[in-house]
């Protein structure tokens, strides 16, 4: 993308949100020829002048390639309005990050996922919780969503890396300072393969105050629910459920002892109308995410090979023998045989007698051979 370096030059200008850059995108048409306006032109679109002065001055001390080398070499990659990864969920949500920045792996699967979050002063009951909804969801192919903080944030994070399933970590902060500190480890192990560390701030940003509601907004866009464990009636986590409300989210509550401190945030959730949760499923069901699994499965078995795909192109959930497929997709009866051979042991089509073939995961009603 040539724009890219532009993204991140304002993303680096303090006070360009989201709506100063959808204002120069319909102004300018993109981020390149916004990057070259001058002072006028910025008033024009709703700069004031501290903001003019901002930009000028980043624009003038900042050198784009460098900045975006930088990232290059610590591995973090980039994601636009514009760009085809940007979570599609994220996307929908006002004020969007215009730009995002991660380590790790964002995949087409985490569009089903779901935030657990809550207090960082955990009960021995919050951590039960956790690590059992957690384990439902991972189990169910969910992504876990969070935001790598102490307490819940944290064990919902391990508890899916330790089986083998996916989470997200969004912080407040710059990907060089992850926080708390002593979850760089576990910042690490999500990013080796298990899911990814994002933030909508640059390098050099540290973890102030001020950054979390924001960071909270992103938890609860990525997510189609999200899931209050143990919180206080102050806590942070409740930001979330309030973004989750306005983005029109799921809000799920796990009741707790009324004399609990930490289940004094959920049990109030719960009175003002958030699903109760006491099991995964409750989950599964109110978002119909049961299917994930299967729909994940139907992703990974696509074909591979030219020949593969001219036969899947073919194929249904109704029979069709071997020498219509031959002479539909004008391939040698031999290499049909052989190919459909290997989709069948891959678990993409089934063989369903006398040399006729179906398309074994398409969706609705699985054919039935009849015996007659």
């Amino acid at each position: 993308m040539t724009d890219l370096k532009y993204w991140l030059g304002f993303n680096l200008v303090k006070g360009v949100g989201p709506a100063k850059v959808q204002a120069m995108l319909d102004y300018y048409g993109s981020l390149n020829n916004a990057w070259q306006a001058n002072e006028f032109e910025l008033q024009k679109i709703g700069f004031d002048k501290r903001a003019i002065r901002t930009f000028l001055k980043t624009r003038s001390e900042t050198d784009l390639d460098l900045a975006l080398a930088r990232l290059e070499q610590a591995n973090i990659s980039l994601l636009t309005w514009e760009s085809p990864k940007y979570p599609n969920y994220l996307r929908e949500i006002p004020n969007a990050p215009p730009l995002l920045y991660y380590q790790g792996d964002l995949l087409e699967q985490d569009q089903w996922s779901v935030a657990v979050v809550g207090t960082r002063r955990l009960t021995s009951y919050g951590r039960q919780v956790t690590q059992d909804l957690v384990a439902g969801l991972v189990q169910h192919n969910i992504t876990v969503v969070s935001g790598l903080a102490r307490g819940i944030d944290a064990i919902a994070h391990q508890t899916a890396v330790e089986l083998g399933g996916r989470t997200l970590a969004v912080l407040g902060s710059g990907l060089d300072h992850i926080y708390p500190a002593e979850n760089r480890t576990l910042a690490q192990e999500i990013t080796q393969g298990q899911g990814a560390i994002i933030t909508e701030y640059g390098l050099g940003v540290r973890p102030e105050a001020k950054n979390f509601p924001p960071r909270n907004r992103v938890i609860s866009g990525l997510s189609l629910g999200v899931i209050i464990i143990e919180a206080g009636e102050r806590s942070g986590a409740l930001i979330t459920t309030n973004f989750a409300l306005e983005q029109d989210r799921e809000v799920f509550a796990v009741p707790g002892n009324i004399n609990s401190p930490v289940s004094k945030g959920p049990n109030k959730l719960i009175q003002e109308g958030a699903k109760l949760v006491m099991r995964v499923e409750d989950v599964l069901e109110e978002l119909n995410l049961h299917m994930v699994a299967e729909r994940t499965a139907v992703q990974m078995v696509l074909p591979e090979t030219a020949e593969e795909i001219a036969l899947y192109t073919q194929l249904s959930g109704q029979p069709t023998h071997i020498d219509d497929l031959s002479r539909e997709t004008k391939l040698p009866s031999a290499l049909v045989s052989s190919t459909l051979t290997l989709m069948e042991l891959k678990g993409m089509v089934q063989q369903v007698g006398s040399m006729n073939y179906i398309l074994l995961r398409e969706d609705g009603p699985t054919y039935n051979i009849d015996s007659t």
